[in-house]
């Protein structure tokens, strides 16, 4: 349910009442059944459902929406208060989640958003999800993806400064990231990935104009994966196109060199209804497209869109991940 004291619970109420959710799937949610009781009270919400304590296995069959109750608000919660106490309880629902997956007991993982100073100050050393659940399941290979629409884009860098995002546009890690790419949207059952790369500079840089980045370092990537790998991986294209002709259907994903560069076109083009997914774990895992919205925290009127998207394209996304199962097993 992600931080408590943002507009997680809150989302998450919102969303598995949704029709649309409960057609594709049993949502469990991970959290504090009192908190969800009292955010459900307080904002008129349902929240009927079964508690299972953590200590407690999930049964086979799940009649409905089930909480699982990790009791573990240590201290006093307010809505939109930034806290250590908030933070450490969102740290252990993400912990549990994992446990879960790794169990077999739930297929899948969304989750809501996590506020990083509260996560900091709640004794976690992670800037957010990707590296927490990265570390967690000690997946040395992980990349940041957003789907919006017809768009998909993998990020090279996630939350670092701009000039450290650019120093990371190297050759290595463009071909580490186009072979996750390729391989993870084989697991959402596309044959044969179209990947296109997003040039760093204006225009591509003119052949050297503005920049050397593309001939030193993307250039060599995308040769190195195309003739080597196999990869059907194009670039680099100018960034002020390349996502519009991907979500035209030219691409199946775009890969971005920084943060911004990716989240722009995703945001302008499907605000509120995209989804974060972490490519390179060993089951599927979406999130929302926003924070923790201190600001509207308790009282109810936070749009729950991205959570319904989130948790709907997870199912979607595990119906078609034939390496779940394969990659359990073998842990």
């Amino acid at each position: 349910m992600g931080d408590p004291s943002g507009i997680g619970p809150e989302v998450v109420l919102k969303a598995v009442a949704e029709e649309s959710v409960l057609k594709v799937c049993l949502p469990v949610i991970i959290g504090d059944a009192q908190h969800l009781t009292h955010t459900a009270r307080t904002l008129n919400l349902h929240c009927g459902y079964e508690v299972i304590r953590h200590d407690e296995s999930l049964p086979e069959k799940l009649d409905g929406p089930t909480i699982f109750h990790l009791d573990n608000i240590r201290g006093q919660i307010e809505p939109g208060i930034e806290s250590g106490v908030a933070g450490r309880a969102a740290g252990e629902y993400i912990e549990a989640a994992v446990e879960l997956c790794a169990a077999g007991q739930v297929e899948a993982i969304s989750t809501a958003p996590i506020n990083k100073r509260a996560l900091f100050l709640g004794g976690y050393s992670f800037p957010g999800h990707t590296e927490f659940l990265a570390h967690l399941t000690h997946s040395p290979e992980c990349a940041m993806a957003f789907v919006a629409a017809n768009l998909r884009i993998v990020l090279i860098s996630t939350h670092v400064p701009l000039a450290d995002a650019i120093r990371l546009v190297q050759r290595e890690r463009i071909e580490r990231v186009v072979r996750l790419a390729e391989r993870e949207l084989k697991r959402w059952g596309i044959r044969a990935p179209r990947l296109a790369v997003a040039a760093l500079n204006p225009h591509g840089a003119e052949g050297g104009l503005f920049g050397v980045e593309e001939s030193a370092e993307i250039v060599p990537a995308v040769e190195h994966c195309r003739e080597v790998n196999g990869i059907d991986v194009s670039g680099p294209f100018s960034a002020d196109t390349v996502f519009l002709r991907a979500a035209r259907g030219e691409f199946d994903a775009v890969v971005a060199c920084y943060h911004d560069q990716a989240m722009i076109p995703v945001k302008c083009l499907s605000f509120g209804e995209a989804v974060n997914v972490t490519l390179g774990l060993p089951f599927i895992r979406t999130s929302v497209d926003h924070g923790t919205a201190f600001d509207i925290a308790g009282r109810g009127v936070a749009e729950h869109s991205s959570m319904v998207a989130a948790i709907k394209l997870a199912a979607e996304l595990a119906r078609t991940d034939h390496s779940h199962e394969e990659v359990l097993s073998h842990d």
